[in-house]
C-alpha cells in the first residue's frame, strides 16, 4: 500500500520478504467515521461496565497468574500421560526465551513435588493424599467450571452448532488448566466464530476484559472485524491497519487509552508496530493461519515470542504441512517451558529408530491435550460433499513450440551435461509452468499489434480450450464458478476472456485494495448478484474468504503446497454451502505439471497420517536438484517427438459426469 512505505521508526524498516503482506490501499478512514466508531466504543464501554484492559491487572497479578498457570499446566499434563515426564524433566533443557520462562516457585504445591520427579513415584492415593489433592485443586480453581450445553447467551444474530460449542468448551478447559492450544478444524468449520465465543467468554463471563489480540492475514482483517460485530457486538474491537500516519493516530487515540477488548491486526503490522505491542501484558494472543510461525527463526515468529502473554491460541486448518521440527516450533510457542529443546523433541520422535505405528502413537499422545481437529465429514453431516476431478489436457501447437524452445535453450542442463545450479533449475521449472498455462505469458508470443481479443486466446492454450467448452455448460446449468490461478498475469488473460465472452465477473489478487476486497466478496455473494465467475490468485484469495455462494471451483494450476489448494477449494466448500462442490483441476499431461501434482499429493499425506492415523512418511525432504531435473525431463521426449498440437477433443459431458459421480 502506498501510504505504508512511510516508516514510523527503525522497527518498521526491517521486514522479511516472506512475511510481507500484499500491497494494497492505505485503508484511510474518514474522520467522521472514526469519530462515530469512537462514540460506539464509549457506549459499549459504559453499558457493559468494562474497565480499561491496560489498567485492569497490575503487573504483579500478571506474574502470579503465570506461576499459577505453570503449576496447573504441569499437573494437567502429568495426569494426561507419563510421556510428558520426559519433556518436563528433560536433562539439560534449555531455558526458553519467553515470558513463561519461570522456574518452579518455592511454594510449588506438595503434590507437584511428589509427582514431578518421576512417574514411577505415583501410587494409589490414601484418603489423606486425596484430600490434599482436592484442596490443592480447589486453590488452583478459584472460578466455577463453565461448560456450555447450548448457544452462549452473548452470541447474537445466530446460533453456534453443536461441534462449535464443543470446541468452545475444549478451549475453556485449556484455559482452566493453563494450557495453550491449536484449534485445527478443517477449513470452513467456523474457527473464527469459536475464537470469538472464547474471547466473549473471557470478557463477559470471566471478567477478563483484555487486552486480547488477534493476528491474521491482511486479507482476512475485514472478515474478523465483521464477524466480531455480528456474533459478539458487546466486545470492543480495534483494527490496526493503514498508512503510517493513520496507524499513529489509532495507536495514540484508541489503543493506548486502553478502552477496548480486542486488537485485530496483520502479520505486517506486528512487524512494523512491535514496539507498541510489546508494551502490553496480553491475556489472549490468537494467531490465525498459524503455520506462518512454524519456522521459529523467522522474524514474525521471533517477535510474537517476545510478547508477554498469559494465553495463546493458534488457528490453522493445516497443522502439519511439512515436518516434525515445525510441529515442535508450534508446540514450543504454545508451551516453551515444556517443549524447550528441539534436539530432545527430534530425538524422542527419531523416525529411524521407531516403527511407524509406534511413532504415530507417540505423536498422538503428545498432541492430544493441545490440538483439536475435526473434519467436515465428521461434524457437519449436512454439509454437501466435495468432488475433485482431474482434467488432463494437452499442449496447443504454440505451447508445444514454446515448451520445446525452453528445453532447448538449456539442453545441456536437461541432458545432465551442463552445470545444474538450483536457481537455474528453478527458473526452467517456472518457465515451463508458465508455458503450461498460456504462451501469452511470454513477451512476444501474442499476435499483434494490433492486439485483438477473440478465439485465439482460447485456441493457443490447452487449458483455455477446456474452459472455453466448460464454462458455457456450467452457466447454462446455473452453476457459479471460482477460478484460482497462481499467476496474476494469467488472471489478466482470463479477465480478457471473460470480457470477450461477456461473463460477469469479480477479480481478487494481491494488488486488490484492502477496502475493495470485502466489497467484491459481498457483491458476488449477494442473492441478486449477476456475477458468474470470481477469479482469484490462489495465495491472496485462498485464506479467510467465504464464497459459499459458488458451487464450482476450477484450479487453473496447482500450488507446490497442496494445503494452499485445499484452502482455495474451501472458499466454496464450507458452512452455508447447499450444493455439492465440484473441483476441476487442470493438468497438462506429459509436462512438469504432472510431477508437481504427484509430489503435492504425496506431501498432502503427512497431515492425514499424523492427525488422522496411518503411516508416517519422511517429510524432511525438500525439492533437490535431482528431483527438479527429473520433473523437467518428464514428458520431454513426448513433446520433442510431437509436431503439432497435443490437445485432444475433451468430452465436456464426460467431464461433468465425473464431477457428479460419488467417491
Amino acid at each position: 500500500m502506498s501510504g505504508e512505505t512511510e516508516s514510523m521508526s527503525s522497527d518498521h524498516e526491517r521486514q522479511s520478504e516472506e512475511e510481507a503482506e500484499p500491497k494494497g490501499d492505505s485503508d484511510y478512514m474518514p474522520p467522521d467515521e472514526a469519530a462515530a466508531q469512537q462514540q460506539e466504543r464509549q457506549r459499549k464501554l459504559s453499558s457493559c461496565n468494562l474497565t480499561s484492559p491496560l489498567k485492569s491487572e497490575p503487573s504483579g497479578e500478571y506474574d502470579q497468574k503465570l506461576v499459577k498457570d505453570r503449576v496447573k499446566r504441569f499437573d494437567f499434563l502429568l495426569k494426561q500421560t507419563e510421556i510428558f515426564t520426559h519433556f518436563i524433566n528433560a536433562p539439560g533443557a534449555k531455558t526458553p526465551a519467553s515470558p513463561l520462562k519461570l522456574t518452579p516457585p518455592s511454594n510449588f504445591p506438595r503434590k507437584e513435588r511428589r509427582r514431578h520427579p518421576s512417574a514411577s513415584t505415583r501410587h494409589r492415593l490414601s484418603e489423606a493424599d486425596e484430600d490434599e489433592d482436592l484442596l490443592t485443586d480447589n486453590e488452583l480453581e478459584e472460578v466455577a467450571i463453565t461448560r456450555f450445553a447450548d448457544n452462549p447467551w452473548y452470541i447474537k444474530n445466530g446460533e453456534m452448532r453443536d461441534y462449535q460449542i464443543r470446541g468452545l468448551n475444549w478451549m475453556i478447559s485449556l484455559y482452566e488448566n493453563g494450557i495453550n492450544g491449536i484449534l485445527a478444524d478443517e477449513m470452513g468449520l467456523g474457527k473464527t466464530l469459536q475464537t470469538i465465543s472464547l474471547l466473549g467468554y473471557m470478557v463477559l463471563m470471566r471478567d477478563v476484559p483484555g487486552p486480547h489480540i488477534v493476528i491474521a492475514p491482511k486479507s482476512t482483517l475485514s472478515n474478523w472485524v465483521g464477524e466480531f460485530k455480528r456474533w459478539c457486538p458487546s466486545l470492543i474491537t480495534i483494527c490496526l491497519i493503514g498508512s503510517a500516519e493513520e496507524r499513529k493516530r489509532i495507536i495514540s487515540e484508541e489503543i493506548m487509552p486502553g478502552e477496548w477488548n480486542v486488537v485485530i491486526t496483520s502479520y505486517e503490522m506486528v512487524l512494523r508496530e512491535k514496539t507498541t505491542f510489546k508494551k502490553f501484558n496480553w491475556r489472549y494472543l490468537v494467531i490465525d493461519e498459524a503455520h506462518r510461525i512454524k519456522n521459529e527463526k523467522s522474524k514474525l515468529s521471533e517477535i510474537v515470542r517476545e510478547f508477554r502473554t498469559t494465553n495463546r491460541l493458534l488457528l490453522t486448518g493445516t497443522p502439519l504441512q511439512n515436518n516434525l521440527h515445525e510441529l515442535w516450533a508450534l508446540l514450543n510457542f504454545l508451551l516453551p517451558d515444556v517443549f524447550n529443546s528441539a534436539e530432545d523433541f527430534d530425538a524422542w520422535f527419531n523416525q529411524s529408530k521407531l516403527e511407524d505405528k509406534k511413532l504415530v502413537d507417540r505423536l498422538h499422545t503428545v498432541l492430544r491435550p493441545f490440538l483439536l481437529r475435526r473434519l467436515k465429514a465428521e461434524v457437519e453431516k449436512k454439509l454437501p460433499p466435495k468432488k475433485e476431478v482431474k482434467i488432463y489436457v494437452g499442449l496447443s501447437k504454440m505451447q508445444r513450440e514454446w515448451y520445446t524452445k525452453i528445453l532447448m535453450k538449456d539442453i545441456d542442463v536437461v541432458n545432465g551435461a551442463g552445470r545444474q545450479g538450483k536457481m537455474q533449475l528453478l527458473n526452467i521449472l517456472m518457465q515451463l509452468r508458465k508455458c503450461c498455462n498460456h504462451p501469452y505469458l511470454f513477451d512476444g508470443a501474442e499476435p499483434g499489434p494490433p492486439y485483438t481479443t477473440d478465439f485465439h486466446i482460447a485456441e493457443n492454450s490447452g487449458k483455455m480450450m477446456v474452459l472455453h467448452k466448460l464454462l458455457p455448460r456450467l452457466k447454462e446449468e446455473g452453476h457459479r464458478v471460482l477460478i484460482f490461478c497462481q499467476m496474476t498475469r494469467m488472471l489478466d488473460i482470463l479477465e480478457d476472456y471473460c470480457l470477450w465472452k461477456e461473463y460477469c465477473y469479480c477479480r481478487l489478487d494481491g494488488n486488490t485494495a484492502h477496502v475493495d476486497r470485502q466489497n467484491y466478496i459481498d457483491d458476488y455473494n449477494s442473492p441478486q448478484s449477476d456475477k458468474f465467475v470470481f477469479m482469484l490468485s490462489t495465495r491472496a484469495g485462498g485464506l479467510g474468504i467465504n464464497l459459499a455462494s459458488a458451487d464450482t471451483v476450477i484450479l487453473f494450476d496447482s500450488d507446490w503446497n497442496p494445503q494452499v489448494d485445499l484452502q482455495a477449494q474451501d472458499r466454496a466448500h464450507r458452512i452455508g454451502q447447499r450444493s455439492t462442490v465440484r473441483v476441476f483441476r487442470l493438468i497438462v499431461e506429459n509436462t512438469v505439471e504432472e510431477r508437481i501434482v504427484e509430489r503435492a499429493e504425496t506431501k498432502l499425506r503427512l497431515d492425514k497420517i499424523v492427525i488422522q492415523q496411518g503411516r508416517l512418511v519422511d517429510s524432511h525432504h525438500k525439492v533437490g536438484g535431482e528431483e527438479m531435473l527429473s520433473m523437467i525431463r518428464h514428458g520431454a521426449n513426448v513433446v520433442f517427438s510431437s509436431k503439432d498440437s497435443m490437445t485432444s477433443e475433451e468430452d465436456i459431458d464426460e467431464i461433468l459426469k465425473k464431477g457428479r459421480e460419488e467417491d
